[in-house]
């Protein structure tokens, strides 16, 4: 097939997933180009060796990377953020116009915003295009702290909604990235027969390392139990949550917490914690993907949260198959589709979502678990990654999907 790939985001940003299914699609013998961004997440700041232009193009092996412009803000203003979103996709819109004859569109939907210009040129009788949506709009927008909530939110979701019905309208398939995210889009109107469900992977091709094996058994950890989170440390990931409930266990003399990251809300998470004078709990900042094997190895538990909210029961967060990926036990506030997983595969610990005193719990539970046992609720992890959210097993199955678009959607 000749398939068009729209994603705001693409290598080198740490957004892994456009990246593996446009250089995974080449390797199946299919002809790609991807229309992107000049590389600014999440510093917004344009990457070394890169000047933003009306028009770039490069090569990623055999993926054509075609670049357009877009205004860059990643702060809190609501405004600077819409631009930023919007930008992209005009000139994405436009660029799309000039790559002609695509068998099928595919949209990397982590806003949904990219999808206006495949959205457009196939009202106009344009290619069929497959929606990958990661996070549900309108509420990953007026959730935000960005909007404040109250009468802006509901505002900003009734200009919104119908809109989002179009683009589920015009897309030949929908892909939801867990079970309960598409029994949601369901809800709001997609037909049953366009929604397809497939896992998100983990990075498996870090570059300069291998993958874990699962068959070295690794040393026993010691009675010192290190949990840790790693990822956003943004608006939605109830890192308040985490910060509190630390502190309430800092008489468990064998828990200790590390935080990995950066993002919107780390300043006021850092101060949260130095206002409550938490003393079990570090901030390491940042760190690239290939120093994550390290924190990986001495991790007992990856904490994977979100805030209490209906929509995160769809969700499933990237670090979950990354944890899993690597190794590790998982301990989680989310309900819905992760807690579902991690009770019935024995991946780690679970409790309700928003209670400082439930998490608190959790972390005791973990620490008094017995070193064995923590190893094999991470063996379980690695076991359930292997037999349900693989790389490979992820592109079959989108490739797939891709062919029945391209198939079904020229014969409309």
């Amino acid at each position: 097939m000749k398939i068009l790939i729209v994603t705001q985001y693409y290598d080198p940003e740490p957004i892994y997933i456009p990246g593996t299914v446009a250089r995974g699609l080449a390797e199946r013998g299919h002809e790609v180009t991807v229309i992107t961004g000049y590389p600014n997440y999440p510093h917004g700041r344009i990457y070394g060796g890169y000047r933003q232009r009306l028009r770039g193009s490069e090569y990623d092996g055999p993926v054509k990377v075609v670049r357009t412009p877009l205004l860059i803000s990643h702060s809190k203003n609501p405004i600077g953020r819409l631009a930023n979103y919007l930008s992209f996709a005009l000139s994405a819109m436009a660029a799309s116009w000039s790559v002609r004859g695509a068998d099928v569109v595919y949209v990397y939907a982590t806003q949904m915003t990219p999808a206006i210009g495949p959205s457009m040129i196939r009202a106009f009788g344009g290619s069929p295009y497959v929606m990958h949506v990661q996070d549900l709009w309108p509420e990953s927008v007026t959730g935000s702290s960005m909007v404040g909530g109250g009468r802006t939110s509901r505002f900003i979701a009734a200009i919104l909604e119908p809109w989002l019905r179009f683009l589920y309208k015009q897309a030949t398939a929908t892909v939801a990235i867990a079970p309960t995210m598409a029994s949601m889009l369901v809800e709001r109107g997609v037909p049953s027969s366009r929604i397809k469900m497939l896992f998100n992977w983990a990075n498996e091709k870090v570059s300069d390392l291998d993958p874990p094996n699962e068959q070295v058994e690794r040393p026993l950890k010691s009675d010192q139990v290190l949990i840790v989170y790693a990822g956003n440390l943004g608006d939605h990931q109830d890192l308040e949550t985490v910060i509190r409930a630390a502190k309430s266990v800092e008489t468990e003399e064998n828990l200790r917490f590390e935080v990995y990251g950066s993002g919107m809300a780390r300043g006021r998470l850092e101060k949260l914690a130095s206002e409550l004078g938490v003393l079990n709990l570090t901030f390491c900042g940042s760190v690239s993907a290939t120093e994550m094997r390290s924190v990986y190895e001495k991790a007992d538990f990856q904490l994977v949260t979100l805030k209490d909210r209906e929509i995160f029961r769809g969700t499933i967060p990237s670090k979950l198959q990354a944890a899993l990926f690597n190794g590790s036990a998982i301990m989680s506030n989310i309900a819905g589709d992760v807690a579902q997983i991690c009770a019935s595969e024995q991946l780690g610990f679970t409790c309700e979502p928003g209670s400082v005193d439930a998490m608190a719990d959790m972390f005791r539970a973990g620490g008094r678990t017995a070193v064995a046992a923590r190893r094999q609720m991470a063996a379980n992890g690695r076991e359930f990654y292997r037999s349900t959210m693989s790389l490979d097993q992820g592109m079959d199955a989108l490739e797939k999907i891709l062919l029945e678009a391209a198939t079904t959607g020229k014969s409309k």
